[in-house]
């Protein structure tokens, strides 16, 4: 079996929601959507790992490691991200490989 390709997307929230205060009821709804997205491409031994840091602010941050096939597919699936494709996040990718991981 051919080893996939392995990833890391860094999540940042929009400026208007770095003050708590500035969340909507949709806002939350989309990150549900967006945790639920994640749950269900774990039991797909797609993500490997994801969170985020406690961190309020502009310092706050997610991230998502996961395997893809390709470049094109890693794009594809952090670009569906509903926090991404709703606009209440935004995401750079960057190849990653795990060096070190706890059993």
């Amino acid at each position: 079996m051919r080893e996939r390709n392995q990833y890391i997307y860094q999540l940042k929230v929009i400026p208007r929601l770095q003050e708590e205060a500035n969340w909507t009821k949709k806002d939350s709804n989309i990150v549900t959507e967006h945790f639920k997205r994640l749950q269900i491409l774990t039991e797909e031994k797609i993500v490997i790992l994801a969170g985020r840091t406690l961190s309020i602010g502009e310092e706050g941050f997610g991230i998502v490691i996961f395997e893809a096939e390709s470049d094109d597919e890693a794009q594809l699936i952090m670009e569906n991200d509903p926090a991404i494709k709703k606009g209440i996040m935004t995401a750079k990718l960057y190849p990653y490989r795990v060096a070190l991981m706890r059993s």
